[in-house]
């Protein structure tokens, strides 16, 4: 029985840290000090390291949690949503939030390292089928135009919120609504 409660206090700090990790890197960039995460987690260092060795570790997770987050997000639009246009609108909220939040995070993907090279890989291979599905419903429904891609979509909104950084007038998620707009038949 105690190995059980073990396993589940590990997990329990392990979202604990993740859920901190965020909250920072939205604020501070992913290059925000380990202490910080710590302090804001209410754990030591060492729980940290425990958990994730290194801080390309600690990054990763988080950027596959709100991946996945993102992923599981589709669907269940597509459910709980009037039309597949509203869920559509609404998926591309959440995408958009999540890319501005990501401080640094470009250029970290954009390293040496390994372990970011297959977490670009691990984005696309997770968001594009999931924005692919909520396309082929909205096309389905004839509500969007049929000649658009989930790839190409979700790259050119990619490159609508590089703007968000530095410039506080810029809204990314307008310009998304706007592009998104366009699709609309």
């Amino acid at each position: 029985m105690p190995d059980t409660r073990k396993r589940a206090d590990a997990r329990r700090n392990e979202q604990t840290l993740l859920d901190a990790a965020a909250t920072v890197f939205v604020a501070a960039g992913v290059d925000a000090p380990v202490r910080e995460i710590a302090a804001k987690a209410g754990v030591g260092m060492g729980t940290i390291y425990r958990h994730f060795p290194t801080r390309a570790d600690l990054i990763i997770a988080v950027y596959r949690r709100q991946v996945d987050a993102c992923a599981q997000a589709g669907p269940a639009l597509l459910d709980s949503s009037d039309t597949a246009y509203a869920a559509l609108t609404r998926w591309i909220d959440l995408f958009v939030d999540f890319l501005v939040t990501k401080h640094g995070l470009a250029a970290a993907l954009q390293s040496d390292n390994a372990s970011f090279q297959t977490l670009h890989t691990y984005f696309l291979e997770t968001l594009v089928p999931v924005c692919t599905q909520i396309l082929d419903a909205a096309v389905a429904t004839s509500e969007i135009r049929s000649d658009v891609n989930a790839y190409g979509l979700l790259r050119g909104i990619g490159n609508l919120c590089i703007g968000a950084e530095g410039d506080p007038r810029y809204d990314a998620r307008h310009m998304a609504h706007l592009l998104v707009a366009g699709l609309h038949t």
